[in-house]
């Protein structure tokens, strides 16, 4: 059982990521279900085909979906997301699938309510229960500059710590989650690093076509930032870097409930163009067709999140600049990559520059664009990211086994067990 809110269709943020663990396992002849929302990422606007319904069962690619309603707040604050978190709860422990007891229980966070519901869950069916942490939602309103989050963030790391104390073992997408889940009370020794993968095909279209298409011109030097249009992003900066360089074509592709008042912002900003986010086939070209890739965050930001984003970055063969604070995951990130470069968070003028820089030097871009592909094919493999969840979770299985995990581990199961 995988407890994700976030799961196919959705194609950005955590969902493609759910959704190929489970795919992945269904494949390898495991009984494979998962307990999600309703699409609604990262338009935060439930998708069309499932407005109305309040519970629903699907089979996808040999997974069993099972999805129940919850509240979409069309604008974050801390209020509104403990709202929608609590509905996404109530209605995952009134009405849990009704299945034979899985071998194990795996949750995908930053949903609190899926961290708690994958507990409690795995408590009552006697499972192991696996959480992986994508995001930390108490760092992330302490970080993001969302409306009432110095207040929320206690009480999200309460519940954080609640859900993650309970875990057979706890898997982290990177090392500097380790120390903020070690604060909220999980032992080292039970943290497992399973890093994201690039889960994107690479580009295949012919750069100069993709461009004609979408009318950006062979001189143009187009900055393109695709992805979740959220708070923690702080995509101002692109919006007062377009404002600054006439010359420079700003593009910001995707949805979020920041897209609205990003859009007022740069009513005066002829260089600065939305659009719509594209199929998951066109992604990797369109990205391929920029000149530069840009990855930003607010100061702020430092251990809640690495935006999955860089993941398809580094495959589509493009430079980086990643707007973000040094020290961070992020800068981490595209630092060991070699594709990018790194400027101060929040300064428009440092973005201009480096992307002034890498359009007058086509020799260092094309460096910094080939190092892409080649840390995606040796470190950020598909295959090799599925086989860390399976590692985690049959050490989970075996330590469940032997008795020796931690509360919620209290089933039975081998990496042979037919129902994850």
């Amino acid at each position: 059982m995988l407890v994700s809110t976030n799961y196919a269709p959705e194609h950005t943020g955590i969902g493609p990521y759910a959704t190929q663990v489970a795919e992945h396992w269904a494949a390898q002849g495991h009984e494979t279900h998962v307990l999600a929302g309703m699409p609604h990422y990262p338009s935060w606007t439930v998708d069309e085909d499932y407005q109305g319904a309040w519970r629903r069962t699907e089979q996808r690619n040999g997974v069993t979906v099972h999805r129940r309603r919850h509240s979409v707040p069309a604008r974050q604050t801390a209020v509104r997301r403990a709202v929608f978190e609590a509905s996404v709860l109530t209605h995952k422990l009134v009405a849990p699938p009704r299945i034979e007891r899985p071998d194990a229980v795996v949750a995908q966070l930053p949903s609190l309510a899926g961290g708690v519901t994958g507990a409690r869950l795995a408590k009552r069916w006697g499972a192991p229960y696996v959480p992986v942490v994508q995001d930390l939602m108490g760092a992330a309103a302490e970080q993001s500059g969302i409306e009432g989050g110095d207040k929320a963030a206690a009480a999200a790391a309460r519940v954080e710590g609640y859900a993650l104390r309970r875990a057979t073992l706890v898997g982290v997408i990177h090392e500097t989650f380790v120390e903020r889940v070690t604060a909220l009370g999980v032992a080292p020794e039970r943290i497992r690093i399973v890093p994201n993968w690039s889960h994107v095909a690479a580009p295949s279209a012919p750069r100069e076509e993709t461009r004609a298409r979408l009318g950006w011109a062979p001189g143009d030097t187009v900055v393109l930032h695709a992805g979740n249009m959220g708070l923690k992003q702080g995509l101002e900066v692109l919006v007062e870097t377009a404002r600054l360089g006439r010359d420079v074509r700003v593009v910001l592709m995707g949805d979020g409930n920041q897209r609205e008042t990003l859009s007022e912002l740069a009513r005066d900003v002829p260089n600065l163009e939305f659009l719509p986010p594209v199929d998951s086939d066109q992604f990797p070209d369109v990205m391929a067709a920029a000149d530069v890739l840009a990855v930003t965050q607010r100061a702020s930001v430092l251990d809640m999140s690495v935006p999955s984003k860089l993941t398809s970055y580094f495959a589509a063969g493009r430079p980086v600049v990643a707007s973000v604070a040094d020290g961070g995951g992020t800068a981490e990130e595209v630092r060991r990559s070699g594709a990018g470069v790194l400027v101060p968070p929040e300064d428009p003028a440092a973005l201009l520059a480096a992307v002034r820089n890498l359009a007058s030097d086509p020799v260092a871009a094309e460096r910094l664009g080939t190092a892409g592909p080649r840390h995606v094919e040796a470190h950020l493999g598909r295959a090799a990211g599925l086989a860390r969840y399976d590692a985690l979770l049959d050490e989970a299985l075996s330590l469940a086994g032997a008795g020796t995990a931690g509360s919620s581990a209290a089933g039975r199961g081998t990496s042979g067990g037919a129902n994850r």
